[in-house]
């Protein structure tokens, strides 16, 4: 594997990214991965690793760049701890994430080793609305985007992700976990509605005996089978949408 990091520049200014690909062959097909509210840490790094080793360029971008672009903010989830990220995380907008996406794809032009045409992107929790809107505002570069356990997926503010389906050409995945404080069921069944009258191309999975976090192997909610699962639905998802 190759790996670096990168200063991506975008409308707000510079935004630091992880970068990892294979260390042989290529161009290879883009996939973009949002973070969650936590922020930047090896634990992401090494998701974005195996995302790599099956053959991606992977970018992972640190959102949190306004912010002077603080790393694992959340070392315990003491009250001051949990504060501290629920303020960064409100430091972000959907409007935003936009603007830092036209700055990744813009990046990607000068990256020799990463394939021009479709891309993928793949958003956990707080990232599961940025990658929905993210997929709207760019339906003619993001074939693919999954959203795992993404919260805030349909809101009350004119910029909710759920009003922007139709707008989406490419393929969108929801992961979802069975209890989930962050995105109930009676949200989802919303989300669900709206994506089938938009007519979007899409598949929700319901994820049994999982909690919000499911996937993260660090978090204590970390549930292998199902982790497991959510790899080979974001495997399937990116070889049938980028493949050349």
């Amino acid at each position: 594997m190759q790996e670096k990091d990168v200063v991506i520049e975008t409308k707000d200014g510079a935004m630091p990214a992880f970068v990892t690909h294979p260390d042989e062959g290529g161009p290879f097909p883009v996939i973009l991965f949002y973070m969650d509210a936590p922020g930047i840490r090896e634990e992401l790094r090494d998701m974005a690793r195996r995302l790599g080793t099956v053959g991606y360029y992977v970018v992972l971008p640190n959102l949190y760049y306004r912010e002077g672009s603080p790393e694992d903010i959340m070392v315990d989830r003491s009250e001051e701890t949990m504060n501290r990220m629920f303020g960064f995380m409100r430091t972000l907008s959907n409007r935003k994430i936009v603007s830092d996406t036209d700055g990744m794809l813009t990046f990607l032009n000068g990256e020799e080793k990463a394939r021009p045409g479709p891309v993928g992107i793949v958003g956990y929790c707080m990232s599961g609305p940025f990658v929905t809107t993210a997929a709207a505002a760019f339906p003619d570069d993001i074939a693919a985007a999954a959203s795992i356990y993404g919260a805030g997926l349909v809101t009350d503010r004119d910029d909710s992700p759920h009003l922007q389906l139709d707008k989406i050409s490419g393929e969108i995945y929801f992961a979802c976990a069975e209890t989930d404080h962050w995105a109930p069921k009676e949200t989802i069944d919303e989300l669900e509605s709206a994506l089938k009258s938009a007519g979007t191309n899409h598949r929700i999975e319901w994820y049994p005996d999982t909690e919000h976090g499911f996937a993260f192997p660090e978090r204590d909610v970390f549930h292998k089978l199902a982790g497991e699962r959510h790899w080979e639905r974001l495997f399937d998802l990116f070889r049938r949408n980028l493949a050349a």
